[in-house]
């Protein structure tokens, strides 16, 4: 489970991006969180990632209770987190396959499980038979999907994904989010922020609305508001 318990997040320089939030989403859940430039929902991501602090309140992810946990035990909470940003963040340097093994060689995997487990997570995202290509010869879309098949190699409890969508046309938009469902659908907790709200309408998960720091709206099935 995660949970934020009255969270609020002053930057040095007087803006207030979260303001006295709490949430709780159960594992397993699918959730999206709306809302327009400012609402504070990259702020969210920051402190979930332990990037930034919280100027008050907790956050708790699984037993982690982020208040208490030492700074060496950080990179454990983030081995339990694949992140998707929207502008894919991939090695320009290596090909598909190195990109999705890196994820795992961070983490010191085996080289014989890395053979057998980076294939089958490219199987899944249709990307098998460009295993050896740089990412300059893929299209945008396909591109995300190696972003997306790096986040979920190590088989982690939760996906952030920021924006996952921005860079990408309709087509490919929804290809990413029917991956991010199957996933979903495995048992692992899925947070998605975004601004496309055909996606949120279309796909009736929990929708967490954000306005100016405060979450306005929390909705079972809910669709894409306006934030007025």
């Amino acid at each position: 489970m995660i949970a934020l318990d009255h969270v609020t997040m002053k930057y040095p320089t007087g803006v207030t991006a979260l303001d006295d939030v709490s949430l709780k989403i159960n594992d397993g859940e699918f959730v999206f969180v709306v809302g327009s430039s400012g609402s504070g929902k990259t702020t969210l991501i920051k402190l979930l990632l332990k990037e930034i602090k919280p100027t008050k309140g907790e956050i708790t992810v699984g037993d982690m209770r982020y208040s208490t946990m030492k700074r060496k035990d950080v990179p454990m909470l983030r081995r339990k987190m694949g992140v998707v940003f929207q502008n894919f963040r991939l090695l320009k340097d290596r090909t598909v396959f190195e990109n999705v093994a890196f994820a795992q060689q961070v983490i010191e995997k085996p080289q014989k499980e890395i053979r057998r487990q980076v294939p089958a997570i490219l199987t899944m995202v249709g990307l098998a038979q460009k295993y050896k290509q740089y990412p300059r010869q893929l299209s945008g879309g396909e591109q995300q999907r190696v972003a997306l098949a790096r986040a979920i190699v190590n088989n982690p409890e939760l996906i952030l994904a920021d924006e996952p969508t921005g860079n990408l046309d309709p087509n490919n938009s929804m290809e990413i989010m029917n991956l991010l469902e199957q996933i979903n659908k495995k048992g692992t907790t899925v947070i998605v922020v975004t601004h496309n709200k055909e996606i949120v309408n279309n796909m009736q998960k929990r929708v967490v609305t954000l306005k100016k720091g405060k979450i306005i709206s929390d909705e079972e099935k809910g669709g894409y508001h306006n934030e007025d």
